[in-house]
Protein backbone atom coordinates (compact mmCIF):
# COMPACT_ATOMS: atom_id res chain seq x y z
CA UNK A 1 0.00 0.00 0.00
CA UNK A 2 1.38 3.35 -1.04
CA UNK A 3 1.92 6.02 1.56
CA UNK A 4 0.11 9.31 1.11
CA UNK A 5 2.58 12.17 0.56
CA UNK A 6 2.78 14.49 3.56
CA UNK A 7 1.58 17.52 1.61
CA UNK A 8 -1.49 15.61 0.36
CA UNK A 9 -2.25 14.34 3.86
CA UNK A 10 -2.20 17.90 5.19
CA UNK A 11 -4.51 19.03 2.40
CA UNK A 12 -6.98 16.23 3.10
CA UNK A 13 -6.94 17.07 6.79
CA UNK A 14 -7.61 20.73 6.05
CA UNK A 15 -10.54 19.82 3.79
CA UNK A 16 -12.03 17.48 6.38
CA UNK A 17 -11.78 20.17 9.07
CA UNK A 18 -13.74 22.58 6.93
CA UNK A 19 -16.71 20.23 6.51
CA UNK A 20 -20.06 20.52 8.22
CA UNK A 21 -19.75 21.26 11.92
CA UNK A 22 -20.70 18.43 14.28
CA UNK A 23 -23.08 18.78 17.20
CA UNK A 24 -20.31 18.37 19.77
CA UNK A 25 -18.61 21.51 18.41
CA UNK A 26 -21.68 23.62 19.08
CA UNK A 27 -23.13 25.13 22.24
CA UNK A 28 -26.43 26.66 23.22
CA UNK A 29 -26.28 30.35 22.37
CA UNK A 30 -23.88 30.06 19.41
CA UNK A 31 -24.77 32.46 16.60
CA UNK A 32 -24.71 31.28 12.99
CA UNK A 33 -24.48 33.41 9.84
CA UNK A 34 -25.06 32.70 6.15
CA UNK A 35 -25.73 34.43 2.84
CA UNK A 36 -29.41 33.95 2.16
CA UNK A 37 -30.80 33.18 -1.28
CA UNK A 38 -33.96 35.20 -0.60
CA UNK A 39 -35.04 38.00 -2.92
CA UNK A 40 -34.02 40.65 -0.37
CA UNK A 41 -30.56 39.24 0.35
CA UNK A 42 -28.60 41.29 -2.18
CA UNK A 43 -30.21 44.52 -0.97
CA UNK A 44 -29.31 43.71 2.65
CA UNK A 45 -25.74 42.88 1.66
CA UNK A 46 -25.27 46.11 -0.28
CA UNK A 47 -26.94 48.34 2.30
CA UNK A 48 -24.94 46.85 5.19
CA UNK A 49 -21.76 46.23 3.16
CA UNK A 50 -21.58 42.67 4.43
CA UNK A 51 -21.75 39.29 2.70
CA UNK A 52 -24.01 37.94 5.45
CA UNK A 53 -27.73 38.53 5.15
CA UNK A 54 -29.30 35.91 7.44
CA UNK A 55 -28.57 34.53 10.88
CA UNK A 56 -29.99 32.65 13.83
CA UNK A 57 -29.14 31.37 17.29
CA UNK A 58 -28.34 27.74 18.00
CA UNK A 59 -30.06 25.72 20.70
CA UNK A 60 -29.59 21.99 21.27
CA UNK A 61 -32.75 19.89 21.41
CA UNK A 62 -32.35 16.26 22.47
CA UNK A 63 -28.65 16.69 21.77
CA UNK A 64 -29.19 17.87 18.19
CA UNK A 65 -28.45 21.43 16.98
CA UNK A 66 -31.33 23.57 15.78
CA UNK A 67 -31.27 27.15 14.52
CA UNK A 68 -33.88 29.41 16.09
CA UNK A 69 -34.60 31.91 13.35
CA UNK A 70 -37.04 34.44 11.96
CA UNK A 71 -38.12 33.27 8.49
CA UNK A 72 -41.81 33.44 7.67
CA UNK A 73 -42.39 32.95 11.38
CA UNK A 74 -39.99 32.52 14.28
CA UNK A 75 -39.22 28.80 14.49
CA UNK A 76 -36.67 26.08 15.15
CA UNK A 77 -34.98 24.66 12.03
CA UNK A 78 -32.67 21.62 12.04
CA UNK A 79 -29.09 22.78 11.44
CA UNK A 80 -28.53 20.76 8.27
CA UNK A 81 -31.74 22.08 6.71
CA UNK A 82 -30.79 25.64 7.66
CA UNK A 83 -27.31 25.29 6.16
CA UNK A 84 -28.69 23.85 2.91
CA UNK A 85 -30.77 26.99 2.32
CA UNK A 86 -27.74 29.28 2.31
CA UNK A 87 -25.59 30.31 -0.64
CA UNK A 88 -23.16 27.51 -1.41
CA UNK A 89 -23.82 25.86 1.96
CA UNK A 90 -21.43 28.39 3.49
CA UNK A 91 -21.85 29.45 7.10
CA UNK A 92 -19.89 30.84 10.04
CA UNK A 93 -20.59 30.04 13.69
CA UNK A 94 -19.59 32.58 16.33
CA UNK A 95 -19.64 32.45 20.12
CA UNK A 96 -19.25 34.90 22.99
CA UNK A 97 -15.56 35.37 23.74
CA UNK A 98 -16.23 34.76 27.42
CA UNK A 99 -18.74 31.96 26.89
CA UNK A 100 -17.14 29.68 29.48
CA UNK A 101 -17.82 32.30 32.13
CA UNK A 102 -21.03 33.85 30.82
CA UNK A 103 -23.01 30.97 29.34
CA UNK A 104 -23.68 28.97 32.46
CA UNK A 105 -26.64 26.59 32.64
CA UNK A 106 -28.62 29.35 34.30
CA UNK A 107 -27.69 31.85 31.61
CA UNK A 108 -28.68 29.44 28.85
CA UNK A 109 -32.04 28.95 30.57
CA UNK A 110 -32.53 32.73 30.47
CA UNK A 111 -31.69 32.79 26.75
CA UNK A 112 -34.21 30.03 26.10
CA UNK A 113 -36.85 31.88 28.09
CA UNK A 114 -36.20 35.11 26.18
CA UNK A 115 -36.34 33.18 22.89
CA UNK A 116 -39.64 31.56 23.83
CA UNK A 117 -41.38 34.95 23.94
CA UNK A 118 -40.83 35.41 20.20
CA UNK A 119 -41.96 31.96 19.06
CA UNK A 120 -44.44 32.02 16.17
CA UNK A 121 -44.16 35.76 15.51
CA UNK A 122 -44.33 36.80 11.86
CA UNK A 123 -41.29 37.97 9.91
CA UNK A 124 -40.95 41.75 9.78
CA UNK A 125 -40.56 42.87 6.16
CA UNK A 126 -40.33 46.54 7.17
CA UNK A 127 -37.64 46.05 9.85
CA UNK A 128 -39.44 47.88 12.65
CA UNK A 129 -38.03 47.83 16.18
CA UNK A 130 -41.26 46.73 17.86
CA UNK A 131 -41.85 43.17 19.07
CA UNK A 132 -45.00 42.75 16.97
CA UNK A 133 -43.03 41.21 14.09
CA UNK A 134 -39.39 40.15 14.08
CA UNK A 135 -36.55 39.90 11.54
CA UNK A 136 -33.56 37.59 11.88
CA UNK A 137 -30.88 39.77 13.44
CA UNK A 138 -33.41 41.59 15.61
CA UNK A 139 -34.47 38.21 17.04
CA UNK A 140 -30.96 37.17 18.06
CA UNK A 141 -30.01 40.64 19.34
CA UNK A 142 -33.11 40.85 21.53
CA UNK A 143 -32.67 37.32 22.89
CA UNK A 144 -29.21 38.21 24.16
CA UNK A 145 -30.17 41.68 25.34
CA UNK A 146 -33.41 40.62 27.06
CA UNK A 147 -32.02 37.36 28.40
CA UNK A 148 -28.55 38.37 29.60
CA UNK A 149 -28.28 42.13 29.11
CA UNK A 150 -25.60 41.58 26.45
CA UNK A 151 -25.68 43.71 23.31
CA UNK A 152 -24.17 41.86 20.36
CA UNK A 153 -23.33 44.75 18.04
CA UNK A 154 -24.46 48.35 18.13
CA UNK A 155 -27.88 49.52 17.09
CA UNK A 156 -27.95 51.79 14.05
CA UNK A 157 -30.53 53.95 12.33
CA UNK A 158 -31.77 53.04 8.87
CA UNK A 159 -30.16 56.23 7.58
CA UNK A 160 -26.73 54.90 8.64
CA UNK A 161 -26.79 52.24 5.92
CA UNK A 162 -25.75 52.68 2.30
CA UNK A 163 -29.09 53.51 0.71
CA UNK A 164 -27.65 54.86 -2.55
CA UNK A 165 -27.50 51.56 -4.44
CA UNK A 166 -30.15 51.12 -7.15
CA UNK A 167 -31.23 47.73 -5.84
CA UNK A 168 -31.49 49.05 -2.29
CA UNK A 169 -33.56 52.02 -3.45
CA UNK A 170 -35.93 49.70 -5.29
CA UNK A 171 -36.39 47.50 -2.20
CA UNK A 172 -37.00 50.54 0.01
CA UNK A 173 -39.60 51.83 -2.44
CA UNK A 174 -41.26 48.42 -2.50
CA UNK A 175 -41.48 48.25 1.30
CA UNK A 176 -42.09 51.88 2.27
CA UNK A 177 -43.24 53.80 -0.80
CA UNK A 178 -42.16 57.44 -0.44
CA UNK A 179 -41.98 57.36 3.35
CA UNK A 180 -38.74 55.63 4.33
CA UNK A 181 -38.36 55.64 8.16
CA UNK A 182 -34.76 56.81 8.25
CA UNK A 183 -34.76 57.17 12.05
CA UNK A 184 -35.88 53.58 12.71
CA UNK A 185 -33.51 51.61 14.92
CA UNK A 186 -31.99 48.65 13.07
CA UNK A 187 -29.54 45.83 13.77
CA UNK A 188 -28.04 44.03 10.77
CA UNK A 189 -26.43 40.58 10.42
CA UNK A 190 -23.26 42.34 9.26
CA UNK A 191 -23.06 44.49 12.38
CA UNK A 192 -23.56 41.49 14.63
CA UNK A 193 -21.03 39.45 12.67
CA UNK A 194 -18.37 42.08 13.32
CA UNK A 195 -19.24 42.51 17.02
CA UNK A 196 -16.12 42.40 19.19
CA UNK A 197 -17.82 40.26 21.84
CA UNK A 198 -17.91 37.31 19.40
CA UNK A 199 -15.26 34.91 18.12
CA UNK A 200 -15.35 32.37 15.29
CA UNK A 201 -15.67 28.73 16.40
CA UNK A 202 -16.59 27.03 13.09
CA UNK A 203 -17.00 27.81 9.42
CA UNK A 204 -17.72 26.01 6.18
Amino acid sequence: MKRIPACLAILLLAVSCCGNVSADQLRDGDIIFQTSRSNQSAAIQRASRSKYSHMGIIFLRDGKPYVYEAIGTVRYTPLDKWVSRGEGGHYVVKRLREADRLLTAGAVAKLRQAAKRFGGKSYDLTFEWSDDRIYCSELVWKIYERGLGIRVGRLQKLRDFDLSDTLVKAKLRERYGNHVPLEESVISPGEMFSAEVLKVVARH
